[in-house]
């Protein structure tokens, strides 16, 4: 139809570094961002790193769903009338938020993982972000 635009995806980069994004958008995020989806109204949630309890657990909010879309090739975080775009490795950190870990047990599976990452420090920052968002517990 006349006057009807289309949507362009998120372009792909690989790097080890994990961004979320919201669905669809073209900013490019730096390692480890995350950004509220433009799909919604709401202001953003406040994104500032709360300092974690040494012991924290975490694991996906109960509304939140971790999912893999196949056409895109991209790990998805599907939210109540929003989608997330997961980047980089942000899906195989979120994935080991099985409620079980410790953030320190993570960050260790992390560096098994990819050696030369910058792991210790980002992955903590990351989780962090993802707590202040709501999307962690």
């Amino acid at each position: 139809m006349a006057g009807e635009g289309t949507a362009e995806a998120a372009p792909r980069t690989e790097s080890s570094a994990c961004t979320a994004e919201p669905y669809g958008a073209t900013t490019a995020a730096s390692a480890y961002a995350a950004e509220p989806s433009a799909s919604t109204a709401e202001p953003p949630v406040s994104t500032t790193d709360a300092p974690s309890p040494p012991d924290w657990r975490p694991v996906l909010a109960p509304a939140v769903h971790l999912r893999h879309d196949r056409v895109r090739d991209t790990d998805l975080l599907v939210l109540p009338e929003r989608v997330v775009v997961l980047r980089g490795n942000a899906g195989t950190v979120l994935r080991l938020c099985d409620g079980r870990r410790e953030v320190s047990d993570i960050v260790v599976e992390l560096m098994r993982r990819y050696p030369d990452a910058p792991v210790a420090d980002e992955v903590p920052e990351f989780l962090g972000r993802m707590r202040g968002e709501g999307w962690l517990r």
